[in-house]
């Protein structure tokens, strides 16, 4: 036996604790009318967990509640708690005695307990399904519910019956499962979907990525060259640094000595007392040479200034070409851009408003002409206002050059024709044999030689020059690379090389650099870190998706094949059920009625002709076979059909029985159905009501045969149904309006007897 008691504590009539302990097979609950007997019954279904108060009687929650009579108050609470035995553990607790309490109180909130522990509502639903009990069912028939399973529908039949062969678990778990599956292709198509979302900007990011990596190995090149380039081009600025310095410097020293030597002749001269006009004009045309040759200095390093200023900004206005005609580089006004803009909105509300779809294909086409001339019109079109400028200044220092060495020509003049005439002086002078012509000689001598080192410093002079504007170029190109590659670059000094390569290969150097630069910039790698970085985190968030998604499928297939499993399951041990249950039903049948057959079928509605005709009517239907259709448009609908025949009457139909014979057929089938799956208990309230005498007696030996099974608590007047039980509970109404025990064990009082 698992029903050892159950405990009503301010639970409808019953005010005060009451008790009932089930230790026999049979225990039978009596009393008159209205003494509360069958709140027993429905005590049990509100402790099971029994959601309907309409099922128990009531309207809301509080009806449940003892409402106070006589001297006695009305209570705030009721519960009700059973106790089973579980040292088979028919129930999968760890525990011998497994106690489940209910508790409701006035404001309708309820608790749930096992062995005082609170749970929720769904646990002891999960664990009595696990025995096969629930709060309605086979297993607890209430007064006038036993004629339900005639009433019902097929398919309430059928759900009665599966609920009877222990087969809610199955349908529970498909339910869960079908759920389950639902949500799961929900979660499916949200993931695609996001995939579609993030599909486009992936592929924009991809071919920026590609351009990031070409722009990487442009980078990596541009390194390479540019290491070398720096290392070779420091140390010949260097060299050349060294090398001139060595030569300018005596050359320095000996002009310095030579003009000394000019200062002491031209005092002997301007102090000589036989001077006359040769050393008059030798000294003027000495100080005409040299102002002459001092401008001129001064006009070859101006006129070397400009060559290099000229030089750099053919080279920059050359590159500033080079890149206004990349289309990576186009820029195109904002005013233009608000312009199609705007024509294009124009289009998209003329068509909006004609609402017709050759209208908005034929605009759509007018659109992407419209942004196909634009970027025609812009692609080849160069902003040369810069370019303007820097031609401008080319322009500029090019008269400024012109200015230059029209002056320079005109000092060439003026140096020839004093040249000439000191030359002329200088024959005069040499044909003169005296000794006071010695200091004229000796200008002559300085002078000449004078020029010599002047020449020397003007050529060094102009390496100078070139060495200045190597210098400033080979400092802008590092800042350039700088900013291009990072400051990495300077650390070229640290690299070693072979510098015995001849010059014009530094300039195939460089003129590469600029190359690679420039294929740089219209890549756009430059930079690119952020983009690299958005593409990562978004392919790593497609690569998770799509994992996503095979894992969805695969549970999707898990969950379709269980689905599969259980409603094979289900319909295995269903036909399998049905067919011990008909074999129990057709014995009871034939005991309660001394003969003839019961069967229950399981049977699908057939469609109304009409219905099919409609269905033909269609032309996508037009050769489908008529039976097929019905039966695949009624495969969900399929339920239970019960067919008797009575002895010695012409009767097959259960709209043909009396009241007795349907009480009768009502509780064969009900008894039938506990013996294929027996519960571990069965309540009966006033099932017997209905049956006459000779009836009751059938229905006590089915009732002491069905204890074998199963623990029956039973409700009943019927004294043949009393002679049964093991112990008798007798319900009474107190003096206080509330409902009181009193019992007699039988068994025990056997025992005593004997």
């Amino acid at each position: 036996m698992y029903l050892k008691s159950i405990e009503l504590s301010g639970f409808k009539s019953f005010a005060k604790k009451s008790e009932l302990n089930f230790s026999s097979k049979v225990s039978a609950i009596v009393g008159p009318n209205g003494s509360g007997k069958s709140n027993v019954a429905e005590a049990f279904r509100f402790v099971l967990g029994e959601q309907s108060i309409k099922s128990l009687r009531g309207k809301k929650g509080e009806d449940l509640i003892w409402n106070g009579a006589g001297d006695m108050p009305r209570g705030n609470r009721a519960s009700v708690k059973v106790t089973f035995d579980n040292s088979s553990k028919f129930l999968p607790l760890d525990y011998e005695n497994v106690t489940i309490e209910r508790v409701v109180h006035r404001d309708s909130v309820n608790e749930y307990l096992i062995n005082g522990s609170q749970v929720r509502l769904r646990d002891i639903v999960e664990l009595l399904a696990s025995a096969h009990i629930g709060s309605s069912g086979h297993h607890i028939i209430s007064q006038g519910e036993a004629d339900r399973i005639l009433n019902a529908t097929i398919k309430e039949r059928k759900s009665m019956i599966e609920d009877a062969l222990g087969l809610k678990m199955y349908q529970y778990k498909k339910q869960e499962s079908e759920k389950k599956l639902v949500k799961t292709r929900e979660n499916i198509a949200q993931v695609e979907s996001l995939r579609r979302e993030i599909t486009p900007h992936i592929r924009f990011l991809k071919k920026q990525v590609e351009k990031v990596q070409k722009g990487l190995e442009l980078r990596d090149e541009l390194t390479k060259e540019a290491l070398e380039y720096c290392k070779r081009e420091d140390h010949y600025i260097k060299t050349i640094t060294d090398k001139v310095h060595r030569e300018k410097t005596p050359l320095i020293h000996i002009e310095k000595e030579l003009n000394n030597e000019l200062e002491h002749a031209k005092k002997i001269l301007e102090n000589a007392e036989h001077k006359d006009a040769k050393s008059e004009e030798l000294i003027t045309l000495e100080n005409d040479l040299h102002k002459v040759r001092d401008d001129k200095d001064n006009l070859f390093r101006e006129l070397g200034r400009l060559d290099g200023e000229v030089t750099s900004l053919v080279k920059m206005v050359k590159k500033q070409e080079e890149v206004a005609h990349s289309y990576e580089h186009k820029t195109v006004t904002l005013v233009s851009v608000e312009s199609i803009a705007a024509e294009i909105e124009n289009k998209i509300i003329e068509s909006k408003k004609s609402d017709k779809i050759e209208v908005l294909i034929q605009t759509l086409d007018e659109v992407t002409e419209i942004l196909t001339n634009f970027i025609d019109h812009n692609k080849d079109k160069v902003d040369m206002s810069l370019l303007e400028d820097s031609r401008k200044d080319i322009e500029s220092l090019k008269d400024s050059k012109n200015k230059i060495e029209k002056s320079l020509n005109d000092l060439k003049v003026n140096e020839n024709r004093l040249s000439s005439q000191y030359n002329t002086l200088k024959d005069n002078i040499e044909k003169e044999k005296d000794s006071n012509r010695d200091a004229e000689k000796a200008v002559f001598r300085i002078m000449a030689e004078s020029q010599e080192v002047r020449s020397k410093l003007h050529d060094i002079a102009n390496q100078e020059e070139i060495l200045r504007l190597l210098k400033e170029d080979f400092k802008r190109e590092i800042t350039e690379l700088g900013h291009m590659l990072g400051t990495h670059i300077l650390q070229f000094d640290l690299l070693s090389y072979d510098f015995t390569e001849p010059r014009n290969l530094q300039d195939e150097r460089r003129r590469k650099i600029e190359k690679i630069k420039i294929r740089l910039e219209d890549s756009g790698g430059i930079g690119g870190d952020d983009v690299l970085k958005e593409y990562t985190e978004a392919t790593e968030r497609d690569a998770f998706l799509q994992k996503e998604i095979k894992d969805l499928e695969k549970s999707a297939v898990s969950l379709t094949e269980l689905i599969t499993d259980l409603d094979v399951r289900l319909s295995t041990e269903f036909k399998s059920g049905l067919d011990k249950i008909n074999t129990q039903f057709k014995e009871y049948f034939a005991l309660m009625f001394g003969g003839g057959e019961a069967h229950l079928s399981v049977s699908v509605p057939v469609k109304k002709k009409k219905d099919v005709d409609l269905i033909m009517n269609d032309e996508d239907f037009a050769n489908t076979d008529v039976d097929s259709l019905t039966a695949e448009a009624d495969a969900t609908t399929e339920g239970i059909d019960i067919e008797v025949n009575l002895p010695k009457k012409k009767i097959k139909g259960l709209m043909m029985l009396s009241g007795g014979e349907r009480a009768l057929t009502s509780i064969a089938l009900l008894f039938a159905i506990s013996q294929v799956n027996p519960p571990p208990f069965i309540i009966l309230d006033e099932t017997d009501a209905a049956l006459d005498e000779a009836n009751s007696k059938k229905y006590a030996d089915m009732i002491e045969n069905l204890s074998k099974y199963s623990q029956l608590i039973v409700i009943t007047h019927n004294r043949e149904t009393m002679s049964r039980a093991g112990i008798l509970y007798g319900v009474t109404m107190g003096l206080g309006g509330g409902s009181k025990l009193l019992s007699v064990a039988f068994d025990q009082a056997v025992t005593i007897a004997k």
